[in-house]
């Protein structure tokens, strides 16, 4: 990926990127990593957006395990959904 094209996504916000363009930016930045061909401070760039977008991918994923814990069994064996949010222990935002 170019520099100017880094900095654009080094640009959005992590709210705005969606799980599968973090993840290929994520992938992307690896392969630049274990390319060698770059100098040491574009190294240290990289790993640092690395950490920034593993975060955002860990982030979204405990979010999604979330959300497919919210379909809680009923005492009557029926299936309902219930908000994230309104299950016990889950993180106001």
């Amino acid at each position: 990926m170019a520099h100017d094209e880094m900095s654009k996504t080094q640009g959005l916000g992590s709210e705005e990127l969606a799980f599968e363009e973090a993840l290929a930016r994520l992938e992307e930045v690896v392969r630049r990593l274990e390319s060698g061909d770059v100098t040491l401070e574009e190294s240290l760039r990289l790993f640092e957006e690395g950490v920034r977008l593993s975060r955002l991918c860990a982030a979204r994923l405990d979010a999604a395990e979330g959300r497919m814990r919210a379909l809680v069994e009923e005492a009557d064996g029926t299936i309902k959904a219930v908000p994230f949010e309104e299950l016990p222990g889950a993180a106001s935002s």
